[in-house]
């Protein structure tokens, strides 16, 4: 079933669900790409290389990873509103401090605040999409989800671009319009869904609750429980690795590209920057695609499949021996390939999720995915001025395919695990 006819069908309690948590994924993707468009105008306007802005968008990548199991708990076992305001509040508060940042220093403390915003979204998004739609219709709104974070990554260079042209106007000026955008959006998304949705989606079942709570009740005991679970979900923490060399690979690409077709292949800048708009939008397509795929076929394989055209797509970028235009074509491919397996990825964890572990789960999936984000543009980064992009771009290549490989390894020692029985769930 095409993901569209599906939402279509949605009661109105799931479809408002699903379109403004989408809303808060675009919002959060905004922020992970304000960079990557900008990064020789920034490198001017700080006086700084193009790794130690790698560096700032690693700080921003850490928090966001040290802060994804606090984040999941909380979403576990009190409340997913609440995780959500967190996530859409400091977001925007650290995409203020960006846009006002007279020095470099003060633009890692923006970086540090929008990470601990964005580390929240998984933890409160996929748990709120799970219990207010079926497993039979769970694909679409993933795909819905995915789609919408896609768009998240293309808006910024057309964003940053339009206000640009404005007379007067900077890189500061589009930062800031972002920001007010973020923190209305959270104002409204939050509301509604604390008014208009039942507490059967936005909170914890209670048993789920209850048995999380259970034990040693203290801090410490808590915090022991959940490492412990943690340590015994091997299928999940498999998927992290998947999603982390994933993400590696992803973020070299999206965080790199652009300096690479104006520098390595000669693009002119606007056509260049305007490549990573082209890539997510193209993503966002066959994000899509993937949801019916995932719906029809193994997971596993086509989220192998998925990284294994990324890897190729990757290594004939670094290459350089296609003409700019035709490079252009294959660095979008290389940066939206990805793209074509992350509903299969979601609707593995989701299968592989107990009810009361989801937001945790999910957690984990998405640590694997910062860890690859922090990683990413500082060392690549470095790796771009001291050995060049081809060799570097080669890394990222091998990246994706450990991605594909991995997949396949997981899935043989785990299975690809069975379909559950569509079930009715809150406002369906």
């Amino acid at each position: 079933m095409d993901p569209r006819d599906a939402l279509e069908t949605l009661p109105r309690e799931t479809a408002l669900v699903v379109g403004l948590v989408s809303g808060s994924h675009v919002v959060n993707h905004l922020y992970l790409v304000l960079f990557p468009p900008i990064l020789a105008t920034l490198a001017a306007d700080f006086d700084v290389g193009i790794g130690a802005l790698g560096v700032a968008m690693g700080v921003q990548a850490l928090v966001n990873t040290a802060l994804q199991l606090p984040y999941g708990y909380l979403s576990d076992a009190y409340d997913r509103v609440l995780t959500l305001a967190l996530c859409l509040g400091l977001g925007a508060l650290g995409a203020g401090i960006l846009a006002v940042a007279p020095s470099y220093e003060v633009l890692l403390l923006g970086q540090a605040v929008l990470g601990a915003g964005v580390a929240g979204h998984h933890s409160a998004h996929f748990p709120l999409l799970s219990d207010a739609t079926s497993a039979s219709r769970r694909g679409a709104a993933y795909s819905a989800h995915g789609f919408a974070g896609n768009l998240g990554f293309a808006a910024p260079p057309v964003v940053i671009l339009g206000v640009t042209a404005l007379p007067g106007t900077s890189w500061r000026h589009a930062f800031g319009l972002i920001a007010v955008v973020g923190a209305v959006y959270g104002v409204v998304a939050c509301t509604v869904l604390g008014r208009y949705v039942s507490d059967d989606i936005t909170r914890p079942n209670a048993d789920a609750t209850d048995e999380r709570r259970r034990g040693d009740d203290t801090a410490g005991g808590r915090i022991w429980a959940e490492l412990r679970a943690l340590a015994d979900a091997g299928p999940i923490l498999g998927l992290g690795v998947v999603s982390m060399l994933a993400s590696t690979a992803f973020w070299g690409v999206s965080s790199y590209l652009v300096v690479f077709l104006t520098e390595g292949y000669g693009l002119a800048d606007e056509l260049a920057s305007l490549s990573l708009t082209a890539m997510f939008v193209v993503g966002a397509g066959l994000i899509l695609v993937g949801g019916v795929l995932a719906d029809r076929f193994r997971p596993g394989t086509i989220l192998a499949a998925a990284y294994g055209l990324v890897a190729l797509a990757v290594f004939g970028l670094a290459a350089a021996v296609a003409p700019p235009v035709v490079a252009l074509g294959v660095g979008i491919l290389a940066g939206s390939l990805g793209s074509l397996g992350l509903p299969a990825r979601d609707k593995l964890a989701d299968r592989l999720s107990a009810r009361r572990d989801i937001g945790r789960n999910f957690a984990v999936v998405t640590i694997g995915i910062m860890v690859g984000n922090t990683v990413a543009p500082p060392v690549f980064g470095a790796l771009i001025e001291t050995v060049g992009y081809r060799p570097t771009f080669g890394l990222v290549g091998v990246a994706a395919l450990c991605a594909s490989a991995a997949t396949v390894a997981i899935v043989t020692r785990y299975g690809d695990a069975s379909e559950p029985e569509p079930t009715v769930v809150a406002g369906e």
